[in-house]
């Protein structure tokens, strides 16, 4: 071992963070205590094996499993990279923000790798009673940017369409920075007139209109030292967006009957579902209030495109039905049918139609013909709904004959397979890895 690296191990030791070293294969030299405490299981040795089965149970290095490998990155840049994955802990799967650092010798050559591992605390990669819940990639991608913009003070903007998740998405920005332990404040900007969305926001004196009976303050200021979440943000009436602005670019704003000025210390979320863009464009929206909010733009996926978290959303809202709800499970089929949904109104409507659909599963289990009508529909339409079983389901429903059939028969790509089962890579790795075609 390198005398650099031994320094370095001795080092790291008593860092806070967990963090472990690296050689250029991939193998774990040592690991920090705060590791060891996080991230290693106690009948399960660590120290030289292979980083990627430790973490992923992996037999090839990330990116040859179709994922972003830190390391392959890290040695192409000869300097650090940052990634969002999921490992396996102790505790299961967990989201974990990696960040790799190569350490150069003296020639410049890269003689080792120090990995800093963070567990995210806003959001799960398996089902849970409240928060976040995700696994697929376009769902990690937006985790990722808010682990990026969280400890910053930028103003962030979140779009997506309506059902997206965007208050538990900010809630999660404010929770992963320095004013965690301040007020979350929610403005949901929708069907607020000019008059009542100043005087909820900024406050308002005694005396300043009919029924002002004492001093109340606003949301601008109870939200001092924390999060300001400015929901449905395209919904703010013109006139309004002004005031808005100056409150935005100097902290400053008046109660509504007041003449003194007030400061108040926050960092601000803003949302919408609507394309603020166009609105720029035709005089709707202020473009330089646009400007100021947009500074980190943020955007959710829609339902339709994390089609692999549905079964574990589905759990997940089964979990949260309460005491008085009986707990129920979802038929491969029906499952099939929820993963196939387009989803227009997003996890908002995925709830809603499980909330609907248990009260027809006499028997506890949720079947095709619970779903609504529209998914009967889509049942007869749909032909090849037993296909579409097999292929959104494929672990679930394929046997491994078929899968290895068409594995061996299919003539693409790995990411074309993929898309050609309607799996993830990770998930299509891990599939062909069980029948010994990895």
């Amino acid at each position: 071992m390198a005398p650099q690296v031994q320094a370095l191990i001795s080092f790291l030791e008593h860092e806070a963070q967990p963090m472990i070293v690296l050689d250029t294969e991939y193998n774990i030299l040592a690991a920090n205590i705060a590791y060891r405490r996080q991230f290693a299981a106690v009948d399960k040795p660590y120290i030289g094996h292979k980083c990627y089965r430790i973490s992923h149970h992996y037999d090839v290095p990330c990116d040859q499993a179709g994922e972003h490998c830190p390391m392959k990155r890290a040695f192409d840049l000869k300097g650090p990279d940052r990634v969002l994955h999921i490992h396996h802990t102790p505790r299961g799967p967990e989201h974990v923000d990696v960040e790799l650092r190569p350490i150069l010798d003296a020639s410049r050559q890269i003689v080792a790798y120090v990995e800093r591992l963070s567990t995210v605390r806003s959001a799960s990669a398996r089902p849970t009673a409240e928060g976040l819940v995700g696994r697929s990639t376009s769902f990690n991608l937006a985790l990722s940017a808010v682990q990026r913009v969280a400890p910053s003070m930028l103003p962030v903007l979140l779009l997506g369409e309506s059902g997206t998740g965007k208050e538990l998405f900010a809630r999660a920005v404010h929770e992963a920075s320095d004013r965690a332990h301040g007020p979350f404040v929610v403005v949901d900007c929708s069907g607020f007139t000019e008059t009542l969305f100043e005087s909820e926001l900024f406050g308002y004196e005694k005396g300043a209109f009919t029924g002002a009976n004492a001093r109340k303050k606003g949301l601008v200021e109870t939200a001092e030292g924390g999060t300001l979440f400015l929901d449905e943000m395209g919904d703010v009436p013109l006139p309004m967006q002004v005031k808005l602005l100056r409150l935005i670019e100097s902290g400053s704003f008046r109660r509504v009957g007041s003449v003194e000025t007030q400061q108040s210390d926050f960092r601000l979320v803003a949302a919408t579902h609507k394309p603020l863009q166009e609105m720029v464009a035709d005089g709707r929206f202020r473009q330089d209030l646009y400007y100021r909010i947009s500074a980190f733009p943020i955007h959710l996926p829609p339902l339709r495109e994390r089609a692999d978290d549905i079964p574990m959303l589905v759990d997940s809202f089964i979990q949260r039905g309460g005491s008085g709800k009986r707990r129920v499970t979802v038929e491969p089929e029906a499952m099939a049918l929820l993963q196939a949904h387009d989803w227009p109104g997003n996890i908002r409507e995925l709830r809603n139609v499980l909330d609907r659909s248990r009260l027809f599963a006499d028997d506890g289990i949720i079947h095709a013909e619970h779903l609504p009508i529209e998914f009967g529909s889509q049942r007869a339409a749909n032909s090849n709904v037993t296909f579409k079983a097999i292929t959104l389901q494929g672990r679930a429903n394929m046997t491994d004959d078929e899968f290895v059939r068409i594995a061996n028969a299919f003539s693409g790509t790995r990411r074309e397979l993929a898309a050609h089962l309607g799996l993830s890579e990770r998930t299509l790795y891990r599939r062909l890895k069980a029948v010994g075609l990895a």
